[in-house]
């Protein structure tokens, strides 16, 4: 390598370096600023996820909980997503019929996001228990609790804010959502905490009791992997 290709690449190499540093100190910043976090975090640069060499560190790749293509085959797929539809039209008292719809909208949104399925509907169960009406004292709507004021520029090719009422709508949306705070934050439990608006709650409350009933449903995944055995 001769001596201006080097410099080259030390120049390229402590670029990205200072890069990655900024996205951490704005990040830390998040507890600092007197601004809302959601507009924040729409700002923030995908950094966190990223080790100082440019790639997506391994720590991160796990926790965003990344969907393995071919991981299972088409039947064992329709195995898992007709017991998940079993359960939760159970535990929920929930028609099967609507329930289908929306575990068919989460796999779907799964794979256009790259999220787990199964932590989709997780989010689903906490925030509404799937109820696709819902709607908080602060204005925050439909099955994923989706607050449209923080959004408007995913809703504008649904129709506006009143679209969060379709259930697949505020599925696709609240997903999107979901996965944008994974990817800046580099972490499944903080996206969480950010998703349900408690970042600063030390305990990690509502993550666990996310990641409690994901644990749920993925007893039911494993099981339709045995039957394929």
């Amino acid at each position: 390598m001769n001596k201006t290709v080097l410099m080259a690449a030390r120049a390229y190499s402590t670029l990205k370096s200072t890069l990655a540093l900024v996205g951490l100190a704005a990040l830390g910043a998040l507890t600092l600023l007197p601004v809302p976090r959601e507009t924040l975090i729409k700002h923030l640069p995908p950094l966190a996820a990223f080790t100082l060499s440019g790639e997506l560190s391994a720590t991160a790749r796990t926790a965003a909980g990344l969907i393995q293509a071919g991981a299972i085959d088409d039947g064992a797929r329709e195995r898992e997503q007709r017991a998940v539809t079993e359960y939760i039209a159970r535990r929920y008292r929930v028609s099967d019929q609507a329930v289908a719809g929306f575990v068919a909208t989460a796999y779907r949104a799964g794979a256009e996001y790259s999220l787990d399925p199964l932590l989709v509907l997780a989010v689903v169960a906490i925030e509404s228990r799937y109820n696709p009406v819902a709607e908080s004292d602060l204005g925050a709507k439909g099955l994923m609790q989706v607050i449209p004021k923080y959004h408007l520029e995913k809703l504008t090719g649904h129709g506006g804010e009143h679209a969060l009422l379709d259930p697949s709508v505020n599925i696709m949306v609240g997903s999107q959502i979901l996965r944008e705070y994974q990817r800046r934050l580099g972490d499944t439990e903080a996206a969480l905490q950010m998703y349900g608006g408690a970042f600063d709650e030390p305990t990690s409350s509502y993550a666990n009791k996310v990641l409690a009933e994901k644990a749920r449903l993925e007893l039911l995944r494993q099981k339709a992997k045995k039957q394929t055995v």
